[in-house]
């Protein structure tokens, strides 16, 4: 088995469809995040050749350790889109996503509906661990709702499968993403496996990230939603970790110079279209919570050229100061 790559990394940015793009990631990355991960890409659409799964698979040069994510149902299909993954991506380990609530993914049996059949999830657990060429690791829920509370269940299940690390977020699928996570079922998890454990839910600020790894005893934090439009919560939460005080909140300039990076990743990766279309919520996200910005918000949710967005973003200076 290669080397652990999650050796020595304590903060993660958590795969999100439609966000954690290439762009998103690398500036992520650059203010402190430690591993990333692609956004979760069809095991089925890598077996058909398709190439828009396979553009998802891009991490950057200096992007590890790093995880290629994929879900799927069937053990074979997972299986040779584990192998396809790895070479495509050149990422450190394949990540299963075995927590995706999304009613289009769970209605096919993936994602979170795997927590309602614990044997073929190790099933498909053990097939990926024998063909990959890199180390599995598995990120699932809680459970199905309150009633199938399986957490800790699924998680030996997953170590006895050949799981290098497993991720838990503390919510049931039919929660989604509201009500509050469990960071109580976290540290049963923590405390039932030997793998490394990665805690994720309502870790809203660095303050948060530090708080669940003591709480649980997990080894390694994930940082979702609150990452959006707010990169900085990376290297506050490395600061803090580090018994330093953590940097001051971004200036107005600041923002909009992250702003402006990250458009002008996105630009070079997708082209002006797609960057400009994608760039309407990133923009929104970098100005929440921002006094008086609700002008500058409509203009973002009408973006449709290079253009617009640099003369948006001199007014954001000029006027949001």
């Amino acid at each position: 088995m290669p080397k652990n790559p999650l050796e020595g990394v304590k903060i993660a940015l958590a795969p999100m469809a439609g966000v954690t793009d290439l762009a998103f990631r690398t500036i992520c990355r650059e203010k402190g995040a430690e591993l990333t991960y692609t956004e979760m890409v069809s095991s089925k659409g890598l077996i058909y050749n398709d190439e828009k799964s396979k553009k998802l698979l891009r991490i950057g040069e200096h992007e590890h350790p790093s995880a290629a994510q994929i879900f799927g149902s069937d053990p074979e299909t997972m299986a040779q889109a584990a192998v396809l993954a790895a070479g495509y991506s050149g990422a450190d380990f394949i990540d299963i996503n075995m927590g995706c609530p999304t009613p289009k993914i769970v209605a096919n049996g993936d994602g979170a509906a795997l927590m309602r059949d614990p044997e073929l999830a190790f099933r498909v657990i053990s097939a990926v661990v024998e063909r990959s060429p890199v180390p599995v690791t598995v990120k699932f829920r809680k459970g199905w709702d309150k009633g199938s509370v399986n957490c800790v269940e699924f998680a030996r299940m997953a170590e006895k499968a050949g799981a290098s690390a497993i991720c838990i977020h503390g919510r049931t699928r039919s929660q989604l993403y509201s009500g509050r996570a469990d960071w109580d079922a976290i540290r049963d998890v923590k405390n039932a496996v030997s793998v490394p454990v990665i805690a994720n839910g309502d870790v809203f600020s660095a303050e948060d990230a530090v708080h669940i790894l003591k709480y649980t005893g997990a080894d390694i934090v994930m940082i979702g939603r609150a990452s959006f439009g707010n990169p900085w919560i990376f290297e506050r939460t490395r600061a803090l970790f580090n018994g330093f005080e953590p940097p001051s909140p971004p200036t107005i300039d600041e923002i909009c110079d992250m702003a402006l990076r990250h458009f002008e990743l996105m630009l070079s990766i997708k082209g002006e279209h797609i960057a400009c279309l994608e760039m309407r919520k990133h923009y929104s996200w970098y100005l929440k919570g921002i006094p008086y910005s609700g002008y500058y918000k409509e203009k973002i949710s009408k973006i449709s050229s290079a253009d617009e967005v640099y003369t948006i973003t001199k007014g954001v200076r000029r006027d949001l100061r």
